[in-house]
């Protein structure tokens, strides 16, 4: 599972993976270079989300 968000929303996808999952998420940085939209809005995301693979 894997969510693209801003700084903004990083919280609320850190704690909707630890629900789904119930493991601690995956938090890394995205290259500013990428042009990827956060899930929740339409600010440019900063972070990945993810559960561990």
């Amino acid at each position: 599972m894997d969510k693209y968000v801003c700084l903004e929303h990083v919280e609320l996808a850190l704690d909707e993976i630890v629900d789904e999952t119930e493991q601690y998420p995956i938090l890394d940085q995205l290259n500013p270079e990428k042009n990827i939209t956060c899930e929740y809005c339409d600010a440019r995301a900063t972070y990945l989300v993810s559960s561990k693979k």
